[in-house]
């Protein structure tokens, strides 16, 4: 009887305090499962998301304006059309909020030419086409800087040989690309003076080798977006008919 007892005793004790051994993941399979149309939809997730899906598809195809010709980003070496539109919005959007807010000044815009993900299409523009133009979700930063560092900005412009957007700046170079003549708003740029430039905060991080941005006299986060300001600009003009001008120039 005794010796059932231990036995009955050790039993447990090995049960109950014998450690598990542990599990270990060994291999992991899977296999691709081709989406064709022999895949058959969810009626009832299909009713549902229906609503949904035509509110944004209306939204989408909302009329915002009307543009009188095609512009891409590839018309033109330094600047171009769709560019110019682009940064000239920016500037008259985000103006009067940043002199609300501060009671300063935007002396400048600059964005970057990568940005431009689509033409716009001679014609109707759609919600659709300001998501097509801008599908990033970057916010307007404006920039405090001194004339010092508006010279560094200029010489990357330079060595770049990009049609990276901008308003209120004037660049001339010649042949070898150096510099003739810099301007913002009609003005020489003086070295000490402060500049409030208006980019985006992918730009400001350093995006695109843009490092000039820091340090800096101070920033000022609009919280606006980039293409809400495009949208905006869009049902402000109804119609668009942006042209390259002498803002960024190579003298033959």
């Amino acid at each position: 009887m005794r010796f059932k007892f231990l036995a009955l005793t050790l039993f447990t004790f090995l049960v109950f305090n014998c450690k598990q051994p542990k599990a270990y993941l060994s291999k992991i399979e899977g296999k691709q499962i081709q989406i064709a149309d022999t895949l058959t939809s969810d009626s009832q997730i299909e009713a549902f998301i229906k609503p949904y899906r035509e509110h944004i598809q209306k939204k989408l195809d909302s009329v915002l304006a009307y543009s009188m010709h095609t512009y891409s980003k590839s018309e033109g070496e330094f600047n171009t059309a769709i560019g110019n539109f682009m940064a000239d919005a920016v500037f008259d959007e985000a103006f009067p909020i940043f002199k609300s807010r501060t009671g300063k000044n935007i002396d400048m815009v600059l964005l970057n030419h990568g940005s431009i993900r689509s033409n716009i299409s001679k014609g109707k523009i759609t919600f659709k086409t300001a998501y097509e133009l801008m599908p990033f979700e970057n916010s307007i930063i404006v920039v405090a800087l001194k004339g010092t560092q508006i010279d560094s900005l200029v010489s990357f412009l330079c060595k770049a040989k990009m049609a990276h957007p901008i308003s209120k700046l004037k660049v001339v170079i010649n042949k070898n690309f150096d510099v003739v003549e810099t301007t913002i708003n009609g003005q020489n740029i003086e070295p000490y003076k402060i500049y409030y430039v208006a980019t985006n905060d992918y730009l400001y991080n350093g995006g695109d080798d843009m490092n000039f941005f820091k340090p800096n006299e101070g920033i000022y986060r609009l919280n606006y977006k980039i293409r809400n300001a495009l949208i905006d600009n869009f049902k402000e003009v109804d119609t668009i008919e942006p042209l390259r001008d002498d803002r960024f120039i190579q003298l033959k």
